[in-house]
Protein backbone atom coordinates (compact mmCIF):
# COMPACT_ATOMS: atom_id res chain seq x y z
CA UNK A 1 0.00 0.00 0.00
CA UNK A 2 1.28 3.71 -0.71
CA UNK A 3 2.18 5.61 1.95
CA UNK A 4 0.58 9.10 2.39
CA UNK A 5 2.98 10.25 5.24
CA UNK A 6 6.54 9.82 5.99
CA UNK A 7 8.12 10.28 8.88
CA UNK A 8 12.40 10.00 9.17
CA UNK A 9 14.27 10.74 12.57
CA UNK A 10 11.79 12.85 14.11
CA UNK A 11 12.71 14.98 17.13
CA UNK A 12 11.38 17.24 19.39
CA UNK A 13 13.11 18.92 22.39
CA UNK A 14 11.35 22.11 24.48
CA UNK A 15 13.20 24.88 25.54
CA UNK A 16 12.45 23.98 29.18
CA UNK A 17 14.89 20.51 27.80
CA UNK A 18 12.10 18.13 27.77
CA UNK A 19 12.57 15.55 25.12
CA UNK A 20 9.17 14.93 23.85
CA UNK A 21 9.89 13.27 21.01
CA UNK A 22 12.70 10.99 20.21
CA UNK A 23 13.98 9.86 16.79
CA UNK A 24 10.48 8.90 15.42
CA UNK A 25 10.34 6.91 12.07
CA UNK A 26 7.02 6.41 10.97
CA UNK A 27 5.48 5.48 7.21
CA UNK A 28 2.01 6.08 7.32
CA UNK A 29 -0.37 4.49 4.54
CA UNK A 30 -2.92 5.92 2.19
CA UNK A 31 -6.39 4.89 3.29
CA UNK A 32 -5.72 3.23 6.45
CA UNK A 33 -6.76 4.08 10.02
CA UNK A 34 -4.04 4.29 12.38
CA UNK A 35 -3.94 4.36 16.40
CA UNK A 36 -1.46 5.92 18.32
CA UNK A 37 -1.79 4.02 21.55
CA UNK A 38 -0.24 5.38 24.58
CA UNK A 39 -0.43 6.49 27.78
CA UNK A 40 -1.17 10.47 29.17
CA UNK A 41 1.98 12.43 28.06
CA UNK A 42 3.61 9.87 26.02
CA UNK A 43 3.93 12.05 22.71
CA UNK A 44 1.01 11.33 21.00
CA UNK A 45 0.07 15.30 20.83
CA UNK A 46 3.50 16.39 19.99
CA UNK A 47 3.85 13.86 17.00
CA UNK A 48 0.57 15.02 15.31
CA UNK A 49 1.02 18.73 15.89
CA UNK A 50 4.48 18.25 14.52
CA UNK A 51 3.01 16.18 11.29
CA UNK A 52 0.19 19.01 11.06
CA UNK A 53 2.67 21.87 11.60
CA UNK A 54 1.50 22.92 14.83
CA UNK A 55 4.75 21.98 16.69
CA UNK A 56 8.39 22.85 14.73
CA UNK A 57 10.59 19.61 15.16
CA UNK A 58 13.93 20.24 16.76
CA UNK A 59 15.22 17.72 13.63
CA UNK A 60 14.21 14.99 11.26
CA UNK A 61 12.16 15.53 8.55
CA UNK A 62 8.58 14.89 7.69
CA UNK A 63 6.46 15.12 3.95
CA UNK A 64 2.79 14.31 3.10
CA UNK A 65 2.03 13.01 0.05
CA UNK A 66 5.54 13.82 -1.27
CA UNK A 67 5.64 17.36 0.11
CA UNK A 68 7.85 18.54 2.84
CA UNK A 69 5.72 19.94 5.23
CA UNK A 70 7.77 23.17 5.89
CA UNK A 71 8.86 23.57 2.46
CA UNK A 72 5.42 23.34 1.10
CA UNK A 73 3.40 24.00 3.83
CA UNK A 74 0.47 25.48 2.11
CA UNK A 75 0.24 22.03 0.28
CA UNK A 76 0.41 19.96 3.25
CA UNK A 77 -2.00 21.76 5.16
CA UNK A 78 -4.79 21.48 2.51
CA UNK A 79 -4.06 18.17 2.54
CA UNK A 80 -4.78 17.61 6.44
CA UNK A 81 -7.84 17.86 8.79
CA UNK A 82 -7.40 18.51 12.35
CA UNK A 83 -9.70 17.77 15.54
CA UNK A 84 -8.04 18.74 18.81
CA UNK A 85 -8.38 17.45 21.93
CA UNK A 86 -9.87 20.47 23.65
CA UNK A 87 -13.25 21.90 22.56
CA UNK A 88 -11.73 25.07 21.23
CA UNK A 89 -14.90 27.15 19.69
CA UNK A 90 -16.32 30.31 19.66
CA UNK A 91 -19.58 31.39 21.41
CA UNK A 92 -21.92 33.40 19.41
CA UNK A 93 -21.16 31.87 16.00
CA UNK A 94 -23.76 29.45 14.44
CA UNK A 95 -22.85 25.70 13.75
CA UNK A 96 -23.31 26.39 9.51
CA UNK A 97 -21.32 29.91 9.59
CA UNK A 98 -18.57 28.16 11.65
CA UNK A 99 -17.90 25.48 9.12
CA UNK A 100 -18.60 27.41 6.14
CA UNK A 101 -15.57 30.15 7.73
CA UNK A 102 -13.39 26.87 8.38
CA UNK A 103 -13.69 25.97 4.36
CA UNK A 104 -12.67 29.86 3.23
CA UNK A 105 -9.57 29.50 5.00
CA UNK A 106 -8.28 27.30 3.07
CA UNK A 107 -9.42 29.23 -0.13
CA UNK A 108 -11.79 27.18 -1.20
CA UNK A 109 -14.86 28.57 -2.60
CA UNK A 110 -18.54 28.15 -1.18
CA UNK A 111 -19.83 25.35 -1.40
CA UNK A 112 -23.52 25.03 0.42
CA UNK A 113 -24.32 21.54 -0.80
CA UNK A 114 -21.28 19.91 0.72
CA UNK A 115 -21.40 21.52 3.61
CA UNK A 116 -24.93 20.31 4.00
CA UNK A 117 -24.26 16.95 3.43
CA UNK A 118 -21.51 17.25 5.99
CA UNK A 119 -24.10 18.55 8.65
CA UNK A 120 -26.24 15.51 7.69
CA UNK A 121 -23.87 13.18 7.87
CA UNK A 122 -22.56 14.29 11.66
CA UNK A 123 -26.23 14.30 12.39
CA UNK A 124 -25.72 18.40 12.61
CA UNK A 125 -28.05 19.80 10.43
CA UNK A 126 -31.14 20.11 12.62
CA UNK A 127 -28.27 22.14 14.47
CA UNK A 128 -27.24 24.32 11.86
CA UNK A 129 -28.84 27.63 12.70
CA UNK A 130 -28.03 27.04 16.66
CA UNK A 131 -25.02 28.92 17.96
CA UNK A 132 -22.12 27.03 19.18
CA UNK A 133 -22.80 27.76 22.62
CA UNK A 134 -26.17 26.28 23.15
CA UNK A 135 -24.69 23.13 21.55
CA UNK A 136 -23.51 19.94 24.24
CA UNK A 137 -20.26 19.36 24.54
CA UNK A 138 -20.76 15.59 22.36
CA UNK A 139 -22.03 18.05 19.61
CA UNK A 140 -19.39 20.25 19.98
CA UNK A 141 -17.04 17.91 19.36
CA UNK A 142 -19.41 16.99 15.90
CA UNK A 143 -18.59 20.30 14.90
CA UNK A 144 -15.23 20.30 14.69
CA UNK A 145 -14.74 17.22 13.06
CA UNK A 146 -16.98 19.26 10.29
CA UNK A 147 -14.51 22.06 10.51
CA UNK A 148 -11.85 19.83 10.25
CA UNK A 149 -13.09 18.04 7.00
CA UNK A 150 -15.41 21.26 5.90
CA UNK A 151 -12.06 21.80 3.21
CA UNK A 152 -11.92 18.08 2.16
CA UNK A 153 -9.13 16.74 3.52
CA UNK A 154 -7.33 13.67 2.15
CA UNK A 155 -6.19 13.12 5.81
CA UNK A 156 -7.57 13.53 8.92
CA UNK A 157 -6.17 13.49 12.32
CA UNK A 158 -8.47 13.44 15.53
CA UNK A 159 -6.08 13.92 18.79
CA UNK A 160 -8.16 11.90 21.56
CA UNK A 161 -11.64 12.17 19.64
CA UNK A 162 -14.08 10.36 22.16
CA UNK A 163 -11.59 11.88 25.49
CA UNK A 164 -14.87 12.50 27.96
CA UNK A 165 -17.24 11.73 25.84
CA UNK A 166 -20.76 8.94 26.80
CA UNK A 167 -20.39 5.05 25.28
CA UNK A 168 -23.66 5.96 23.16
CA UNK A 169 -21.29 8.92 21.12
CA UNK A 170 -18.32 6.84 21.71
CA UNK A 171 -19.89 4.29 19.36
CA UNK A 172 -21.12 7.40 17.21
CA UNK A 173 -17.94 8.34 16.53
CA UNK A 174 -16.58 4.35 15.65
CA UNK A 175 -18.84 4.39 13.15
CA UNK A 176 -18.55 8.24 11.64
CA UNK A 177 -14.40 6.78 11.62
CA UNK A 178 -15.62 3.59 9.50
CA UNK A 179 -17.50 6.11 7.04
CA UNK A 180 -15.19 8.90 6.43
CA UNK A 181 -12.51 5.54 5.87
CA UNK A 182 -14.86 4.16 3.02
CA UNK A 183 -14.75 7.38 1.71
CA UNK A 184 -11.01 7.38 1.08
CA UNK A 185 -9.78 9.02 4.17
CA UNK A 186 -6.66 8.25 5.63
CA UNK A 187 -7.40 8.08 10.02
CA UNK A 188 -4.67 8.64 12.59
CA UNK A 189 -6.49 8.76 15.84
CA UNK A 190 -4.46 9.14 19.61
CA UNK A 191 -5.95 7.88 22.10
CA UNK A 192 -5.47 5.73 25.50
CA UNK A 193 -8.52 4.01 24.97
CA UNK A 194 -7.10 0.74 23.92
CA UNK A 195 -10.60 -0.81 23.21
CA UNK A 196 -10.77 2.21 20.34
CA UNK A 197 -7.34 0.55 18.80
CA UNK A 198 -8.79 -3.04 18.96
CA UNK A 199 -12.30 -1.69 17.42
CA UNK A 200 -11.58 0.41 14.41
CA UNK A 201 -7.53 0.70 13.78
CA UNK A 202 -6.19 -1.27 11.02
CA UNK A 203 -2.75 -0.32 12.42
CA UNK A 204 -1.76 0.22 16.28
CA UNK A 205 1.51 2.09 17.05
CA UNK A 206 2.37 2.51 20.79
CA UNK A 207 4.26 5.18 22.34
CA UNK A 208 5.72 6.11 25.86
CA UNK A 209 7.44 8.60 26.45
CA UNK A 210 8.01 10.25 23.48
CA UNK A 211 9.29 6.50 21.70
CA UNK A 212 7.52 5.20 18.88
CA UNK A 213 7.94 1.30 20.73
CA UNK A 214 6.41 -0.11 17.63
CA UNK A 215 3.99 -0.11 14.78
CA UNK A 216 2.05 -2.69 13.51
CA UNK A 217 -0.67 -4.71 11.86
CA UNK A 218 -3.11 -5.17 14.82
CA UNK A 219 -3.68 -8.82 14.67
CA UNK A 220 0.16 -9.25 13.40
CA UNK A 221 1.12 -7.56 16.85
CA UNK A 222 -1.33 -10.01 18.76
CA UNK A 223 -0.11 -12.51 16.59
CA UNK A 224 3.73 -12.28 17.29
CA UNK A 225 3.74 -10.90 20.92
CA UNK A 226 0.60 -12.24 22.19
CA UNK A 227 0.61 -15.27 23.92
CA UNK A 228 -2.90 -18.33 24.81
CA UNK A 229 -3.76 -19.41 28.20
CA UNK A 230 -5.28 -22.82 29.29
CA UNK A 231 -7.79 -21.78 32.45
CA UNK A 232 -8.10 -25.37 33.97
CA UNK A 233 -10.74 -25.36 36.83
CA UNK A 234 -9.53 -28.42 39.25
CA UNK A 235 -12.24 -31.03 40.67
CA UNK A 236 -10.55 -30.55 44.16
CA UNK A 237 -7.81 -27.85 45.09
CA UNK A 238 -4.60 -28.90 45.38
CA UNK A 239 -2.15 -27.48 48.52
CA UNK A 240 0.84 -27.54 45.83
CA UNK A 241 2.06 -28.70 42.58
CA UNK A 242 3.49 -32.45 42.27
CA UNK A 243 7.55 -31.74 41.04
CA UNK A 244 6.66 -33.44 37.81
CA UNK A 245 4.76 -30.70 36.92
CA UNK A 246 7.06 -28.06 37.49
CA UNK A 247 8.57 -28.11 33.69
CA UNK A 248 5.01 -26.65 32.61
CA UNK A 249 5.65 -23.29 35.06
CA UNK A 250 1.98 -23.27 35.96
CA UNK A 251 0.75 -20.60 37.84
CA UNK A 252 -1.89 -21.85 40.66
CA UNK A 253 -4.73 -19.98 42.34
CA UNK A 254 -4.25 -18.68 46.01
CA UNK A 255 -7.08 -21.07 46.67
CA UNK A 256 -5.84 -24.26 44.92
CA UNK A 257 -8.64 -24.29 42.58
CA UNK A 258 -7.97 -23.00 39.25
CA UNK A 259 -4.36 -23.65 37.40
CA UNK A 260 -2.85 -21.08 34.43
CA UNK A 261 -1.09 -22.65 31.65
CA UNK A 262 0.69 -19.80 29.17
CA UNK A 263 1.58 -21.22 25.74
CA UNK A 264 3.06 -20.01 22.66
CA UNK A 265 -0.35 -20.79 19.98
CA UNK A 266 1.96 -20.54 17.02
CA UNK A 267 5.07 -22.86 18.14
CA UNK A 268 5.04 -26.51 16.88
CA UNK A 269 3.89 -28.05 20.43
CA UNK A 270 1.59 -26.32 22.45
CA UNK A 271 2.21 -28.78 25.22
CA UNK A 272 -1.56 -28.99 26.16
CA UNK A 273 -1.83 -32.85 25.15
CA UNK A 274 1.46 -33.44 27.19
CA UNK A 275 0.25 -31.53 30.28
CA UNK A 276 -3.28 -33.11 30.44
CA UNK A 277 -1.28 -36.73 30.67
CA UNK A 278 0.80 -35.44 33.53
CA UNK A 279 -1.71 -34.39 35.53
CA UNK A 280 -3.96 -37.54 34.60
CA UNK A 281 -1.19 -39.09 35.83
CA UNK A 282 0.05 -37.06 38.86
CA UNK A 283 -4.57 -37.80 39.99
CA UNK A 284 -5.18 -34.48 39.34
CA UNK A 285 -9.17 -34.43 38.32
CA UNK A 286 -10.14 -31.54 35.78
CA UNK A 287 -13.26 -29.84 35.97
CA UNK A 288 -13.34 -27.32 32.97
CA UNK A 289 -10.70 -25.68 31.31
CA UNK A 290 -11.11 -22.58 28.62
CA UNK A 291 -8.63 -20.47 26.69
CA UNK A 292 -8.11 -16.85 26.32
CA UNK A 293 -5.81 -15.33 23.69
CA UNK A 294 -3.48 -12.23 24.77
CA UNK A 295 -5.35 -8.88 24.10
CA UNK A 296 -3.98 -5.65 22.44
CA UNK A 297 -4.32 -4.48 26.57
CA UNK A 298 -2.02 -6.70 27.70
CA UNK A 299 0.76 -6.45 25.10
CA UNK A 300 0.39 -2.35 25.62
CA UNK A 301 0.71 -2.72 29.36
CA UNK A 302 3.74 -5.08 29.07
CA UNK A 303 5.59 -2.95 27.18
CA UNK A 304 5.00 0.37 28.40
CA UNK A 305 5.56 -1.15 31.89
CA UNK A 306 9.02 -2.52 30.83
CA UNK A 307 10.26 1.25 29.64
Amino acid sequence: MQSIININSLSKVYDSGHEALKSIDLEIRQGEILALLGPNGAGKTTLISAICGLVSASSGSITVDGHDIVKDYRITRELIGLVPQELTLGAFDTVWNAVSFSRGLFGNKPDPAYIEHLLKTLSLWDKKDNELRQLSGGMKRRVLIAKALSHEPRILFLDEPTAGVDVELRQDMWKLVRQLNEDGVTIILTTHYIEEAEEIADRVGIINQGELLLVDDKQCLVQKLGKKQLFIELMQPIDQLPTELAAYNLEASEDGGKLTYTYDADGERTGITALLQALNEAGILLKDMNTRQTSLEDIFVRLVSSR
